[in-house]
């Protein structure tokens, strides 16, 4: 059955291998799945939440295209565009907030990790993030987002903001309520430094993570580096219980090989690290460096990169503009 597909990545600048196996990688097996029909989107908008420099998030913004299309998104057959150039997802998103209710959004727990003790000083657009994130999928009928763990709640609250909407102007399945995708086979993926952190771009450690930038040299390093304990690798699973740092790097592996987990220990069980990390770079090396050799060559391609978001956001607007304008009509604008 042919699915259609939204989703979006914020211009946070430096993805990282957390973001290509967490996202990306899927984003590539999902559009080339004959059928479906895929709309990726840099989402700016939601990049502003938090203060920005304006030459970085343009920067940015071009470096999350690339990264795109380096790494197999190809924008004749899927629709690549920046959201702030599709002036409904704004629109959208101001009426789907009256719709929306504030004991809903109380309960999005990644606002309340985002904004820390102090929410008096969080932004609104902080708070309300998750009903823009709700505008940008209904707005092009998605049938289907790819979601991580962190991103079903904000999910499960677009579902709910379709259906009240549907109801509170008694028009059945106008906004659709989409279906997550979870991946299969993928290992949330951790630091190098520390298997119980999650990889991030804001580590101040650049050895944490492999960014999708990373030659081949930085990766043999990061990897040499990478946090490992005294132990031989398991022989099972169970064996890895209390070992964050073993299950990190087997579970990068086993995203990277397309295997499952138990396949990955199988191969290196009672083995010792150094053999494993050898094997380990070696497939990082063949998957990353590409990737990172050819998002060099697109950023040195600032005009090829801005046709791509404009064309890409030409037919984005298209299926969005008509859709907005039911909305409104339904609203009684």
């Amino acid at each position: 059955m042919s699915k259609k597909i939204f989703s979006g990545v914020q211009p946070t600048g430096n993805l990282h291998l957390g973001n290509y196996l967490g996202a990306i990688k899927n984003f590539v097996e999902l559009q080339n799945e004959k059928e479906n029909q895929c709309i990726f989107c840099v989402v700016d908008l939601h990049a502003i939440t938090v203060k920005q420099d304006p030459k970085e998030l343009k920067k940015n913004i071009r470096e999350t295209a690339a990264t795109f299309i380096a790494c197999g998104i190809d924008p004749v057959k899927s629709i690549i565009f920046n959201q702030s150039m599709v002036s409904a997802h704004s629109e959208a998103a101001w009426i789907l907030s009256c719709v929306s209710k504030i004991g809903w959004l109380n309960r999005m727990t990644q606002f309340k990790e985002k904004a820390g003790k102090d929410k008096e000083k969080a932004s609104i657009g902080l708070y309300s993030y998750p009903v823009l994130m709700a505008a940008d999928i209904l707005l092009y009928d998605a049938t289907h987002v790819p979601v991580g763990d962190d991103q079903k709640q904000h999910l499960e609250l677009c579902r709910d903001i379709a259906q009240k909407f549907n109801n509170d102007f008694n028009v059945m399945n106008f906004l659709k309520v989409p279906e997550p995708l979870i991946q299969k086979q993928f290992s949330r993926i951790m630091s190098l430094k520390d298997g119980i952190k999650k990889m991030s771009k804001s580590d101040p450690s650049d050895l944490s993570r492999i960014n999708l930038t990373d030659n081949k040299e930085e990766i043999l390093n990061k990897i040499k580096k990478a946090k490992t304990d005294p132990l031989p690798l398991p022989r099972e699973i169970k064996g890895l219980a209390q070992r964050a740092e073993a299950e990190n790097l087997l579970g990068i592996y086993s995203s990277l090989k397309n295997q499952n987990l138990e396949s990955s220990i199988n191969e290196f069980n009672g083995k010792n690290f150094s053999e494993f990390k050898s094997k380990l770079s070696e497939i990082l090396i063949e998957k990353i460096e590409p990737i990172s050799k050819e998002i060099k060559i697109l950023l040195d391609n600032k005009e090829y990169l801005d046709t791509i978001l404009l064309e890409g956001s030409n037919k984005a607007d298209k299926i969005a503009s008509k859709k907005i304008k039911e909305i409104k009509e339904l609203v009684g604008f």
